[in-house]
């Protein structure tokens, strides 16, 4: 049975066992190696933060916040590397490669889609809807905390990168000169890093929880479809 033509839209009627190629290997690969970066720089940021009250012995025998801040700007090159080899494969990539980066704000479908999802989530609506692409909702919250968030972070970061690394330095030129005058000092860059980090931790727990239960309740691959690439519609 042939899906709806709509990429976006729900599938009303799919014939079990049905499955569809939705993410390219470059757009899977991405996605893990963004999450083991997006989960080091959360825990080393937590860290950098809040150091820790002590360590044993003599301080010159250890260098524990230095590997932590390495950890931490490793994994944040590795991030913003990723992020602009995945912006080039949603230019050559299919369609689905391409919703990260854009939301269809003029398209009626999609509202209405994103209403029934949230009323889905709020076990109000009784019958899932079935998508290929992430789902309206998903897609929304995609686009904000990784995008959007994805970007700020880049930004506020490398400019706090910069300040250390001091003036002439290509970070302190392209972010620093500029980010840490526009918020006033460097402090309340830190404080807005701070808090959409945690912005975006929060995103990855729900991302995990939605996941896992669409993969149930909607009787649709989920988890595995970010594996293999393929998505399987169940009865």
């Amino acid at each position: 049975m042939s899906l709806k033509s709509h990429e976006d839209g729900p599938i009303d009627e799919v014939a079990a066992g049905t499955t569809v190629y939705v993410y390219e290997a470059p757009v899977r690969l991405w996605h893990w190696v963004n999450a083991l970066s997006i989960v080091v720089l959360a825990i080393t940021g937590y860290l950098i933060a809040s150091p820790l009250p002590t360590v044993p012995g003599e301080a010159n025998d250890h260098f524990l916040m230095g590997y932590i801040r390495f950890a931490h700007f490793a994994a944040a090159y590795i991030f913003a590397i990723g992020f602009l080899v995945r912006i080039y494969w949603a230019v050559v990539g299919n369609h689905h490669a391409r919703q990260l980066f854009y939301l269809p704000v003029t398209d009626k479908v999609w509202w209405e889609g994103l209403f029934r999802e949230i009323r889905w989530y709020m076990f109000i609506e009784k019958t899932p809807h079935k998508y290929i692409g992430h789902n309206p909702l998903g897609h929304f919250f995609m686009f904000f905390a990784i995008t959007v968030g994805g970007i700020f972070m880049l930004v506020t970061g490398f400019a706090l990168y910069g300040e250390g690394a001091q003036a002439g330095t290509w970070s302190h030129t392209l972010f620093s000169s500029w980010v840490i005058p526009l918020y006033g000092q460097s402090q309340d860059v830190h404080t807005w890093h701070h808090m959409v980090a945690w912005g975006i931790v929060v995103f990855m727990i729900l991302h995990v929880y939605t996941a896992i239960r669409e993969d149930i309740m909607s009787r649709q691959t989920m988890v595995s479809a970010i594996i293999s690439g393929h998505r399987t519609f169940r009865e």
